[in-house]
């Protein structure tokens, strides 16, 4: 939880804990509770659990079987064990790390103990001694020994404490402050007193009807199971519920929308079908005539359209785009696209503007670099309405910038886009009842499970296949030591008049030195690897960089030279992941590539294979790669389909990684695991409809608990304030 957040939603009802005249409640902070030293709270407080319920609601990353207390000749190598014995030597070593040591043996054999940093307890334990001790064996040399165990003494003359029976020991995420068996014990002298604080926001009957625990239950069968089943029971129960307060309150905004909203509903005959598609150079796919059909029915209704158009890396969602722009002009009204980056804002506003040659329609381009005069000129254009297209960066949100008539609002590449940012384009209307048609577009495959659950509130059409003629590109994994092999082979395919993009990760500075590949680095800037290729492997050829530094009117001018071809090669960052479009560039470098994402690397694929010729991309992997993209590398080597490859970067990365951690709407699923608790997700989906359906604004009484829930949830994410 972040700093300063409200503990989750609970009943506040108070409890006295025994012997306390104060009462508790989930409220209650940390140091107030039993135990809990000055050190201790500090150390909760830097992990932002603050209070009882942040205690109950830090759940075990795993749990442990650990063994009935057994002989030490019984216990067995990699098992969490308890064993009693007497200590019959001890002694500190000092070379290397500091350890005290110590030898247990009881009648079956010996055991050897090791306390790393924590010499201080010579003084506790000697020879002589009984203690019990647990912890995870391993075999040292021809020994066994369990290091930094868990002891207790046991008193002269005494037979000790009980043996203990074998459980599932909760194994939490801690710190060295705030160690796992620390958690457990505060854990344990708390959850009694707090469980019934709990109120649940379940109807029980519902709860029933699905075969959940209480959400109190759930809470004690992940703190405290008896078998592997209660802590499947407790875990379906909490990501139920996750699931279930996103998708309640995914379906409230859209009902919320639908019922209280309205768009302008846009003209369509076959007639203005037919002067739209007479600009449009090239056949159709039958993906987009039918993704064109389903935005064009949107597109007429008075009820705002609010739909995900998803395609793989050059399906052409560009032109069912242009379709919803001139169907908006068509009605006299405007249309706005909106572009993460300004060099995929002039690569729309370019092909755009070329389609339209000779049209009656103003086109404009706003984007960051829109200054002075020309700046003032758009701006005054977009309000009176003399401009009918619009198509810029995040520099259309500003509050300047106010439109006449907006009727469509598409926004490209909307991951790069939060849940706030799109509601700002929507904003821009003068009726507050009225919003424009939104359409987002991504190249980027959604996996179905997320479609389901971060765009839950959009419909979605899937733009299948390529234009005809593209042959699929080859995709090649080379270690970096075999790198002048590499540019020897980009050689040969300028040498035949194609071209090139060489991607670096990041710009470096602009006299940097030349610099040899690295097998320790793996990677290089856009600086040196232009200088190192323009005195070595390609020199001679016509090498430029394009990268965020370059004013918008230096990137045009490279990439008009690019597209005439009269450059041979780009070398640039992923600025060009989008939005690249030139059919006789058809051979991508990709140097550092395991430090690329998998969606990113497909992305920059690409940006070849727009023409008829046979195009490759080759991955240079460095020798210290980040963990698991060799996963990623041999999975984008095995296939070019986009859907295929969002399930495989989902299972690899998880929802949050995927979406990405500046997504405002990006659900924050703790326990949720995709595609595994797919069909947990379709019950949450089917019950919220149905819930939303017959309570929109969850008004009831009896559903204060839920709703006040849903709101800490999710209220600002999803923008559920101006429903409530």
């Amino acid at each position: 939880m972040p700093e300063g957040s409200n503990p989750p939603a609970y009943s506040l009802r108070p409890m006295s804990a025994p012997g306390d005249a104060s009462p508790w409640t989930l409220t209650t902070p940390v140091e107030e509770l039993p135990g809990v030293t000055e050190l201790r709270a500090a150390a909760l407080r830097r992990m932002d659990i603050r209070c009882l319920a942040h205690v109950i609601a830090h759940l075990p990353s795993r749990h442990q079987l650990e063994e009935a207390e057994s002989p030490i000749g019984d216990i067995r190598i990699g098992n969490l064990v308890t064993v009693r014995g007497e200590i019959t030597d001890t002694r500190i070593v000092r070379t290397g790390r500091q350890r005290f040591e110590a030898a247990l043996l009881d009648e079956t054999g010996r055991i050897d103990l090791c306390w790393f940093n924590m010499t201080f307890l010579q003084e506790r334990i000697h020879p002589g001694m009984r203690l019990r001790v647990q912890g995870k064996v391993n075999r040292r040399g021809p020994r066994i020994q369990i290091i930094n165990p868990r002891w207790e003494s046991i008193p002269e003359g005494s037979e000790g404490p009980a043996p203990r029976e074998s459980r599932l020991r909760p194994i939490y995420p801690a710190t060295e402050d705030m160690p796992s068996w620390a958690f457990e014990r505060l854990i344990h002298s708390v959850i009694d007193r707090a469980l019934p604080l709990i109120d649940d926001h379940l109807p029980d009957a519902f709860r029933r009807d699905r075969a959940m625990p209480s959400l109190a239950g759930a809470y004690r069968l992940m703190h405290e199971p008896t078998t592997q089943e209660d802590i499947a029971d407790a875990k379906r129960r909490l990501v139920y519920d996750e699931l279930l307060l996103f998708q309640l309150g995914v379906h409230m905004k859209r009902a919320y929308v639908r019922r209280s909203l309205h768009a302008p509903p846009l003209k369509w005959n076959e007639a203005i079908d037919a002067h739209i598609r007479a600009r449009i150079p090239f056949t159709l796919t039958p993906g987009q005539e039918q993704v064109i059909r389903e935005t064009s029915a949107d597109l007429q209704q008075p009820s705002p359209a609010n739909r995900l158009i998803q395609g793989d890396v050059g399906s052409g969602k560009t032109v069912v785009a242009l379709y919803a722009m001139l169907m908006a002009a068509a009605s006299r009204h405007q249309a706005a696209l909106m572009a993460p980056t300004e060099l995929l804002a002039e690569q729309h506003h370019e092909s755009i503007s070329h389609l339209l040659k000779g049209s009656s329609l103003l086109i404009a381009l706003l984007t960051g670099s829109s200054t002075g005069i020309d700046r003032e000129r758009i701006l005054k254009g977009i309000a009176s309405g003399d401009i009918d297209l619009v198509i810029g960066t995040h520099a259309l949100l500003t509050e300047s910038v106010s439109f006449q008539s907006l009727a469509v609002a598409i926004i490209d590449e909307q991951h790069r886009f939060g849940v706030h940012q799109r509601a700002r384009l929507r904003e821009k209307t003068a009726d507050e009842h009225s919003i424009p048609h939104t359409l987002v577009m991504t190249a980027t495959p959604i996996p179905r499970t997320l479609a389901m659950t971060i765009f839950g509130d959009l419909d979605v059409s899937t733009l299948r296949g390529l234009p005809p003629g593209r042959p699929p590109i080859a995709t090649r994994i080379m270690p970096i030591e075999r790198i002048d092999e590499v540019y020897a082979f980009v050689r040969t395919r300028l040498d035949r008049g194609e071209q090139a993009y060489i991607v670096a990760a990041n710009i470096g500075e602009d006299e940097a030195p030349f610099l040899p590949p690295s097998a320790e680095q793996g990677t290089r800037d856009v600086q040196s690897l232009l200088n190192n290729l323009r005195e070595g492997t390609l020199k001679g050829k016509r090498l430029e960089a394009i990268h965020g530094r370059l004013s918008r009117d230096a990137r045009e001018r490279v990439m008009q030279r690019f597209r005439a071809g009269t450059i041979d090669a780009l070398v640039a960052t992923t600025l060009i992941e989008v939005g690249v479009d030139v059919a006789n560039a058809t051979i991508i470098v990709i140097e550092g590539a395991d430090r690329f994402g998998l969606a990113q690397l497909h992305q920059l694929r690409g940006r070849v294979g727009r023409g008829t010729r046979h195009s490759v991309c080759i991955l240079i992997s460095g020798n210290h790669a980040p963990t698991g993209s060799a996963a990623r590398l041999e999975a984008i080597a095995a296939t070019t389909d986009g859907f295929a490859l969002a399930e495989k970067d989902l299972e690899l990365r998880g929802p949050g990684d995927f979406i990405g951690a500046r997504q405002a709407g990006a659900a924050p699923f703790q326990l949720a695991e995709f595609p595994k608790d797919m069909d947990l997700l379709l019950l949450a989906r089917r019950d919220a409809e149905m819930w939303i359906a017959s309570s929109p604004l969850l008004a009831a009484e009896s559903e204060r608990l839920i709703r006040s829930r849903l709101m800490k949830s999710h209220g600002e994410s999803l923008g559920l304030v101006d429903v409530a």
